[in-house]
């Protein structure tokens, strides 16, 4: 029987829109650069489709590019600060373009060698681990505005794989993803949706659609065993999302109410 009063934890990750340099392909870490207009633009489209989503919490990186996400969707009232969820310390890196260092060092993997002067690997993998450890404690709706590579990063994680394996998952601005339980097998982690683009709804509920991205876990870590340890190809995911429909593109009329099932964007 269904225990209301604490519903099945779904993580929405959700990364910040377009700055300046995500556009040129520039190392974006600790620089605290804005939103572009695409950028603000991008971020407002979450109110239509995170609408009438509950959230218990929403978490936001100290960023202001993420923090300016989280208002422009209507969450910032309500959003608490996580400092581990801050992009990864590129160091030396950080402003460079990535084919430029990667032209330089052609076997670099940001996810296996970390950066000169900043964060290791295993750093950004045991940040990743102490937010899921936190969130584990929670139930319902999790909202987390965060960044590209600390966002793939934490996804690997949830998984279960090397925090190496983040090399195979892609995020976008702007972008929703769900991490959550398979409802069969609460102890497997899943990830419900990956990645789900502008004009696509977020609140995915289909049972179907997390026991299909169990099996595609389980059957990327058995490709990641087989192969000694490199997933050749990008892990599958459940892409669950449905259209928008135009009766919720109204993003002007957001509220957030504080009330004891958690905050609910208004529709």
């Amino acid at each position: 029987m269904r225990d209301d009063s604490h519903p099945p934890l779904r993580i929405y990750l959700i990364r910040h829109g377009q700055t300046e340099w995500s556009l040129s392909g520039q190392c974006t870490g600790l620089t605290d650069i804005g939103l572009t207009t695409v950028g603000e633009r991008e971020s407002g489209s979450l109110v239509a489709r995170l609408c009438g989503t509950v959230f218990s919490q929403v978490l936001v990186s100290p960023l202001q590019r993420a923090q300016r996400t989280c208002e422009l969707a209507g969450l910032g009232a309500v959003a608490e600060i996580d400092h581990d969820l801050v992009e990864t310390d590129y160091g030396n890196y950080e402003g460079r373009y990535s084919a430029d260092v990667r032209a330089e060092h052609p076997a670099w993997s940001l996810f296996r060698d970390g950066c000169p002067n900043g964060e290791t690997a295993g750093q950004v993998c045991d940040r990743a681990d102490r937010v899921i450890r936190r969130l584990r404690q929670r139930s319902g709706n999790v909202a987390i505005f965060s960044h590209g590579q600390f966002g793939r990063a934490l996804a690997a994680r949830w998984l279960g794989m090397p925090v190496v394996q983040a090399q195979h998952f892609v995020l976008d601005t702007a972008s929703i993803s769900i991490l959550a339980m398979a409802s069969a097998q609460p102890e497997v982690a899943v990830i419900a949706l990956w990645n789900s683009p502008h004009g696509i709804a977020a609140d995915v509920t289909d049972d179907d659609a997390i026991r299909v991205a169990d099996r595609e876990r389980r059957s990327a870590i058995q490709r990641w065993e087989n192969e000694g340890g490199d997933i050749q190809r990008t892990p599958p995911s459940a892409r669950a999302g449905k259209p928008v429909s135009e009766a919720h593109e109204h993003g002007s009329r957001v509220g957030i109410g504080g009330a004891q099932h958690g905050f609910r964007k208004a529709c």
